[in-house]
């Protein structure tokens, strides 16, 4: 029987009781853990952040927390190998894990940097500048913005246990707010990890973090106006907590970051021999490959203009044809497994849906061979290239296959690549790749008001471009309707979030001396 995997509350490890749900390895099929929160007092540990972790926080200011964030990334930096073997479990090579596990420590630095650099000693953030509201000079007003006196409650996505866990804890303890996390199930044991370092670390404040595997429980219940929840997860989930009576009726502030249909678009300029299309096909092959599709910003839609379609399906699946699946670290080795047969499960489903409207041109199910592994017993799956020959048709703008799948679309002209984009609903990322000033122009304007963000990728900028499905944390990542309607990173947007705006009217004098400022 698999152990149990331990929660931290309250500032102490311990396991939760009942059957809990067994996790297995993703690649072998064998018993890794048993997740339950059976036990987790709610209450206690939304009291314990509140009137333990915000006022440990609190006690220094916004530039020394920042600097503490640092310290945070640089132990898990040390002990990062631990990290990246411990991901083999889940089916990512070392390079999946190094995006998840590198990506995190990065993004926390990043924030660390942000927060030293351009907030203050104290827990008191000025806003712009003040406003006069009389005409002797004698009255003003200025936003002030000051750490929230609740917690944040942040549920994370099972397909970045260490970085979906980092980009919202650093701006929290940056803020001055407790953090309460919940990790996907699937992949808890890494996030479990992650906490255990950052725990022996000495490192962290008293209540300033805890952690629950397992299920939440009643915990929303016990959250009011000062608290946060931030979630990353599936549409379906996300609609189910902003429809939660802490969220309808407190004013629990919310924010959600859901998968999307992502698109990417191939310039009418970029025909076979140009370096963007040599870009383009790169780009798909990598995004439907890294983390085995697994990525909330990959490609799902390959918008091409439909005189390319042919040159452009023979082009990616001559490059998908030398991608080897199988265990990670196994030789030759360069895309793992999915999370789980579960998931397994659910990308071939959607695959199916997906045929109804389209030809496949590459996989369509589990691979013909696996290197140093088990097919029968590992969640493995080919990576999977679909064409639809009629933009019109539903399906590849309705379901997303959580996996290594994309699906070929041809369009007319920039205004039907628009017109195609907006059609997924709301994304959190689509990309360009062109060298006609033009049709980038037409395509970005027009899709902007459907995306979170857009990169604009060809030979000028790609030595140093971070690539589609890479959000960076000095940009918002997020997107409109069916992406979830959230931000997270955006440098210290991020921060500011968890702080709360007030608009005080006093003199010059009292603004001043709120803020802190010398003459």
């Amino acid at each position: 029987m698999a152990r149990t995997l331990q929660s931290w509350t309250r500032g102490e490890w311990w396991a939760g009781g009942g059957l809990g749900t067994e996790v297995s390895d993703a690649v072998t099929g064998e018993p890794v853990v048993s997740v339950s929160s059976d036990g987790l007092d709610t209450a206690a540990t939304v009291a314990y952040a509140r009137e333990v972790g915000g006022p440990e926080l609190r006690r220094s200011g916004f530039a020394a927390r920042a600097a503490l964030v640092k310290q945070l990334a640089l132990a898990l930096k040390e002990r990062r190998g631990e990290l990246v073997e411990l991901s083999a479990r889940t089916g990512a090579t070392a390079a999946d894990a190094s995006v998840d596990v590198d990506g995190g420590i990065g993004t926390a630095l990043v924030f660390a940097s942000k927060g030293a650099g351009r907030l203050p000693d104290g827990n008191v953030l000025a806003e712009d500048e003040a406003e006069p509201l009389g005409k002797g000079g004698t009255f003003a007003g200025r936003h002030l913005l000051s750490p929230r006196r609740g917690a944040a409650v942040e549920i994370n996505a099972f397909n970045f246990p260490v970085w979906g866990m980092l980009e919202k804890l650093a701006p929290a303890l940056i803020a001055g707010v407790p953090s309460i996390v919940k990790p996907a199930t699937q992949t808890a044991y890494v996030t479990v990890h992650a906490v255990r370092v950052l725990d022996e670390s000495g490192l962290l404040p008293d209540g300033a973090l805890q952690l629950v595997c397992g299920g939440l429980g009643d915990l929303l219940d016990h959250l009011g106006g000062q608290d946060l929840v931030s979630f990353t997860g599936s549409a379906a989930t996300a609609a189910k907590l902003r429809g939660h009576e802490a969220v309808t009726a407190r004013s629990v502030r919310f924010n959600a970051e859901a998968d999307s249909l992502n698109g990417s678009v191939l310039g009418p300029d970029a025909v076979p021999g140009t370096p963007e299309f040599e870009l383009f096909t790169d780009a798909l092959v990598h995004e439907m490959t890294c983390k085995a599709g697994q990525r909330c910003t990959a490609i799902r839609r390959a918008l091409v203009p439909e005189a390319l379609l042919d040159q452009v399906s023979g082009a990616v699946d001559g490059r998908l044809a030398k991608t080897v699946v199988g265990a990670p670290g196994a030789e030759g080795v360069t895309m793992g497994a999915l999370a789980g047969q579960a998931q397994r499960r659910d990308v071939l489903a959607a695959v199916e849906r997906l045929k109804n409207a389209a030809t496949v041109v590459a996989g369509g199910g589990p691979p013909a061979e696996v290197a140093g592994a088990d097919a029968a017993t590992g969640a493995f799956m080919a990576p999977t290239l679909l064409r639809c020959d009629d933009p019109d048709r539903a399906e590849p703008h309705a379901v997303e296959a959580f996996g290594p799948v994309s699906t070929l679309i041809g369009y007319r002209d920039p205004a039907h690549a628009v017109e195609l984009l907006a059609r997924g609903e709301g994304s959190l990322v689509a990309s360009v790749v062109s060298c006609d000033e033009d049709a980038v122009r037409e395509v970005v304007l027009g899709a902007a008001a459907h995306h979170g963000r857009i990169l604009v990728l060809d030979r000028e900028d790609a030595a140093e471009s971070t690539g589609h499905g890479t959000p960076m944390p000095q940009l918002v990542h997020g997107g409109p309707g069916r992406a979830g309607g959230g931000e997270e990173e955006g440098g210290l947007r991020a921060v500011t979030h968890h702080l709360q705006r007030t608009a005080v009217q006093a003199s010059p004098r009292v603004l001043d001396a709120l803020t802190g400022t010398v003459h």
